[in-house]
Protein backbone atom coordinates (compact mmCIF):
# COMPACT_ATOMS: atom_id res chain seq x y z
CA UNK A 1 0.00 0.00 0.00
CA UNK A 2 1.22 3.88 -0.57
CA UNK A 3 1.55 5.86 1.83
CA UNK A 4 -0.69 9.15 0.98
CA UNK A 5 2.28 11.80 1.99
CA UNK A 6 4.98 9.70 0.15
CA UNK A 7 6.35 12.58 -2.59
CA UNK A 8 5.27 11.31 -6.05
CA UNK A 9 6.54 12.83 -9.25
CA UNK A 10 4.07 15.24 -10.68
CA UNK A 11 3.27 13.49 -14.13
CA UNK A 12 2.27 10.94 -11.94
CA UNK A 13 0.65 13.17 -9.44
CA UNK A 14 -1.38 14.89 -12.44
CA UNK A 15 -2.42 11.35 -13.93
CA UNK A 16 -3.42 9.46 -10.44
CA UNK A 17 -5.73 12.98 -9.98
CA UNK A 18 -7.50 12.70 -13.34
CA UNK A 19 -6.39 15.96 -14.66
CA UNK A 20 -5.11 14.15 -17.54
CA UNK A 21 -5.72 10.60 -19.51
CA UNK A 22 -2.29 9.32 -19.56
CA UNK A 23 1.10 10.25 -17.78
CA UNK A 24 2.29 11.13 -21.20
CA UNK A 25 0.10 13.64 -21.42
CA UNK A 26 0.55 14.38 -17.92
CA UNK A 27 4.75 14.99 -19.02
CA UNK A 28 3.56 16.85 -21.82
CA UNK A 29 2.03 19.27 -19.95
CA UNK A 30 4.72 19.90 -17.07
CA UNK A 31 7.17 20.07 -20.30
CA UNK A 32 4.98 22.23 -21.91
CA UNK A 33 5.23 25.14 -19.11
CA UNK A 34 1.13 24.53 -18.18
CA UNK A 35 2.12 23.24 -15.15
CA UNK A 36 3.98 25.28 -12.22
CA UNK A 37 4.42 23.73 -8.39
CA UNK A 38 4.51 26.22 -5.68
CA UNK A 39 5.11 29.52 -8.29
CA UNK A 40 7.72 27.79 -10.61
CA UNK A 41 8.00 25.46 -13.59
CA UNK A 42 9.31 22.22 -13.08
CA UNK A 43 9.91 19.23 -14.88
CA UNK A 44 8.07 15.62 -14.90
CA UNK A 45 10.43 14.20 -12.85
CA UNK A 46 10.00 16.98 -9.76
CA UNK A 47 8.24 15.17 -6.46
CA UNK A 48 5.61 16.90 -5.41
CA UNK A 49 3.87 16.18 -1.51
CA UNK A 50 1.11 17.18 0.51
CA UNK A 51 1.37 20.94 1.06
CA UNK A 52 2.38 22.01 -2.09
CA UNK A 53 0.87 24.30 -4.23
CA UNK A 54 -0.10 23.04 -8.00
CA UNK A 55 -1.10 25.55 -10.62
CA UNK A 56 -2.52 23.78 -14.26
CA UNK A 57 -3.16 26.34 -17.31
CA UNK A 58 -5.75 25.05 -19.73
CA UNK A 59 -6.12 27.29 -22.35
CA UNK A 60 -9.27 29.31 -21.17
CA UNK A 61 -8.53 28.56 -17.33
CA UNK A 62 -5.80 28.33 -14.91
CA UNK A 63 -6.77 25.67 -12.23
CA UNK A 64 -5.17 26.38 -8.72
CA UNK A 65 -5.17 23.31 -6.10
CA UNK A 66 -3.69 22.38 -2.66
CA UNK A 67 -2.13 18.53 -3.05
CA UNK A 68 -3.38 17.05 0.08
CA UNK A 69 -2.57 13.61 -0.91
CA UNK A 70 -0.46 11.49 -2.90
CA UNK A 71 -1.01 8.04 -4.72
CA UNK A 72 0.69 5.93 -6.97
CA UNK A 73 -2.16 4.39 -8.80
CA UNK A 74 -4.87 5.64 -10.80
CA UNK A 75 -8.25 5.05 -8.93
CA UNK A 76 -12.20 6.01 -9.02
CA UNK A 77 -12.66 9.66 -9.22
CA UNK A 78 -13.87 10.08 -5.99
CA UNK A 79 -10.98 8.92 -4.51
CA UNK A 80 -8.90 10.92 -6.83
CA UNK A 81 -11.18 14.02 -5.08
CA UNK A 82 -9.68 13.32 -2.60
CA UNK A 83 -5.85 14.32 -3.21
CA UNK A 84 -6.36 18.01 -3.91
CA UNK A 85 -8.20 21.08 -2.48
CA UNK A 86 -8.99 23.82 -5.42
CA UNK A 87 -8.96 27.14 -4.32
CA UNK A 88 -11.45 29.60 -3.73
CA UNK A 89 -10.02 32.47 -6.24
CA UNK A 90 -9.91 28.77 -8.66
CA UNK A 91 -13.32 27.65 -8.11
CA UNK A 92 -14.46 31.69 -8.99
CA UNK A 93 -12.29 31.82 -12.22
CA UNK A 94 -13.82 28.61 -13.23
CA UNK A 95 -17.36 29.25 -12.63
CA UNK A 96 -16.79 33.22 -14.37
CA UNK A 97 -15.84 31.28 -17.63
CA UNK A 98 -18.76 29.02 -17.63
CA UNK A 99 -20.67 31.83 -17.11
CA UNK A 100 -18.90 33.84 -19.73
CA UNK A 101 -19.94 30.65 -22.45
CA UNK A 102 -23.53 30.32 -21.12
CA UNK A 103 -24.19 34.23 -21.90
CA UNK A 104 -22.25 33.53 -25.48
CA UNK A 105 -24.16 30.69 -26.16
CA UNK A 106 -27.89 32.40 -25.10
CA UNK A 107 -26.50 35.28 -27.59
CA UNK A 108 -25.28 33.16 -30.54
CA UNK A 109 -27.63 33.53 -33.85
CA UNK A 110 -29.97 30.21 -33.69
CA UNK A 111 -31.16 28.51 -35.90
CA UNK A 112 -34.63 28.83 -38.21
CA UNK A 113 -37.11 26.41 -35.99
CA UNK A 114 -39.13 25.82 -38.74
CA UNK A 115 -36.58 24.30 -40.35
CA UNK A 116 -35.07 22.44 -37.40
CA UNK A 117 -31.11 22.40 -38.82
CA UNK A 118 -29.23 21.44 -41.54
CA UNK A 119 -31.05 20.74 -44.86
CA UNK A 120 -31.91 17.04 -45.77
CA UNK A 121 -31.39 15.74 -48.92
CA UNK A 122 -34.87 16.50 -49.75
CA UNK A 123 -34.24 20.42 -49.15
CA UNK A 124 -31.04 20.40 -51.14
CA UNK A 125 -32.62 19.32 -53.98
CA UNK A 126 -35.69 21.49 -53.36
CA UNK A 127 -32.77 24.07 -53.49
CA UNK A 128 -31.34 23.25 -56.42
CA UNK A 129 -34.36 23.09 -58.45
CA UNK A 130 -35.64 26.86 -57.37
CA UNK A 131 -32.38 27.98 -58.14
CA UNK A 132 -32.49 26.43 -61.82
CA UNK A 133 -36.18 27.94 -62.21
CA UNK A 134 -34.81 31.16 -61.46
CA UNK A 135 -31.82 30.92 -64.11
CA UNK A 136 -34.42 29.86 -66.60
Amino acid sequence: MHDRDAPVRVDKWLWAARFVKTRALGSDAVKGGRVHVNGRAVKPSKDVGPGDRLELSTAPVKLTVLITATAERRGSATVAATLYEETAESKAGRAAYAEQRRLEAASAPTHDPDRGGRPTKRDRRRFEADREQRRG
